[in-house]
């Protein structure tokens, strides 16, 4: 089942509480929590048309990973909608200990049906689905929540989609993000005078370098972005300045003046990805091609 944002695992979770939690005793701002709260609808009303088949094919395996995406946001109506599904085997297997603790978490928050199932399915047992537990890409400082909460809530599933897939290609989801917020905001219809386009901002030739056949398709455009950020990591041994630098202005221009060109632009993008992504040094993969002749030891020095 796909993975949503907020970890909303026992009886005692309570909106705020769990997104207080989730920040480290941070408690959320006013409009962070405003977007959550949001983005728990949309993600509650995306499952209702997979379910019903509302304008989109009856998909109850995705209604019910829509369900359970917005009951870790904290929603009721995902929570007692998600143990509705598992009461019936609907989507997924039936399990009623399941059900029965998700009905118990929606009563808790006050749904109005709740308490009526609760006498179907049992008590609460403290049993939740794999889908409301936190993946690793989610304990990143916030800037999850930080990003959310600044743009509209059709771009939050870009979001989720970037962070979820940057380990694929084993980059950072913080770097990830970091990248597709700078150059797009998520937007995956986003062409820049350049002719780069969607999320990742890919012009035709690094499109067509990755296998980018639509490069308007959201999930294609962020694979040809991580694969290209996966290069640039081996290639600029996992130097966040050059790698930032060389999606910015290209790896040419970062080895003809080795290190970041002197273009503003490029300065000011490279400074932006590092307020969101502060660490200066990223794992890579040694195998996927050989560094670049900037990392060597005579190049080095004159940076």
């Amino acid at each position: 089942m796909r993975r949503g944002l907020v970890l909303c695992a026992s009886l005692a979770l309570l909106a705020g509480a769990a997104q207080a939690a989730r920040m480290g005793e941070t408690p959320l701002t006013p409009a962070e929590q405003d977007a959550l709260r949001q983005h728990a609808d949309y993600l509650h009303e995306a499952g209702l048309r997979f379910e019903h088949g509302e304008g989109v094919p009856r998909e109850p395996d995705r209604a019910a990973a829509c369900y359970c995406e917005s009951a870790r946001q904290g929603s009721a109506d995902g929570m007692y909608a998600l143990g509705w599904m598992y009461a019936n085997g609907r989507g997924v297997p039936r399990d009623d200990a399941y059900a029965g603790t998700l009905f118990a978490m929606a009563a808790m928050l006050a749904h109005p049906q709740a308490d009526r199932m609760r006498r179907f399915t049992g008590p609460y047992t403290g049993n939740v689905p794999d889908c409301l537990h936190a993946p690793a890409w989610e304990q990143d400082e916030g800037l999850i929540t930080r990003l959310m909460a600044r743009l509209p809530a059709d771009r939050h599933p870009i979001i989720e989609q970037v962070a979820r897939t940057a380990p694929d290609f084993g980059v950072d989801a913080r770097f990830a993000l970091a990248i597709a917020a700078t150059e797009s905001a998520f937007n995956p219809q986003a062409l820049s005078p350049r002719n780069a386009m969607g999320v990742m901002q890919l012009i035709p030739e690094t499109a067509e370098r990755f296998k980018v056949r639509n490069a308007y398709d959201p999930a294609q455009n962020i694979r040809g972005g991580l694969a290209y950020l996966r290069w640039l990591l081996a290639y600029f041994r996992g130097d966040v300045r050059l790698v930032a630098a060389a999606y910015n202005a290209g790896e040419g221009a970062v080895e003809r003046f080795k290190g970041v060109p002197p273009y503003p632009e490029t300065q000011a993008y490279v400074t932006r990805i590092l307020g969101f992504f502060s660490e200066r040094q990223h794992p890579y993969d040694a195998s996927v091609v050989e560094s670049s002749a900037v990392m060597t030891p005579v190049f080095m020095a004159d940076r």
